[in-house]
């Protein structure tokens, strides 16, 4: 192998492995999105419902530090009963979700949120969240290491995807 290969091979191997970041970030840590259209989405990771987009505005939630995301959530889905280890805060950009606090799905429980709704959720505290007949998008605010714990495992999409267990 040359080294221009290897060299070539490395630069296209660190790109891929690169978070996708919106348009405007520079070396000191600037993030600028002038407007919605410049977020970049990717799929969710695969503990998230089928369907759900993510777009990395600002940070890393594996790493540690404070981090932005934007999420899409398509119409009629239910993110199941889960905590994260670390506090986090949720507002609605468009659409609405319902959000839920305990340890067992109860729709009737819910809370409807719409654009321009907030809410605070310190850690450890159990919730779920769902959509109706429109999809919404939310910014999650936190800081990592940030992760997704369900309350009953059995819930989490990447089990019944036949993703690691």
């Amino acid at each position: 192998m040359t080294r221009t290969w290897i060299r070539a091979a490395t630069a296209f191997a660190l790109l891929a492995a690169a978070p996708t970041w919106a348009a405007g970030h520079d070396d000191g840590g600037l993030v600028v999105l002038p407007d919605a259209a410049a977020a970049t989405y990717e799929p969710g990771p695969p503990n998230l419902p089928k369907g759900t987009q993510i777009s990395r505005v600002a940070g890393d939630p594996s790493k540690p530090g404070p981090f932005v995301l934007r999420v899409k959530v398509p119409a009629n889905t239910v993110i199941a009963p889960h905590t994260h280890a670390k506090p986090e805060t949720l507002t609605i950009l468009s659409g609405s979700i319902y959000h839920e606090h305990g340890r067992i799905l109860d729709k009737s429980k819910g809370s409807a949120l719409k654009t321009g709704g907030f809410v605070y959720l310190p850690e450890d505290m159990p919730h779920s969240l769902w959509t109706t007949d429109e999809p919404v998008e939310l910014q999650v605010n936190g800081s990592g290491p940030f992760g997704l714990d369900y309350i009953n495992p059995a819930d989490d999409p990447s089990r019944s995807a036949g993703g690691p267990g």
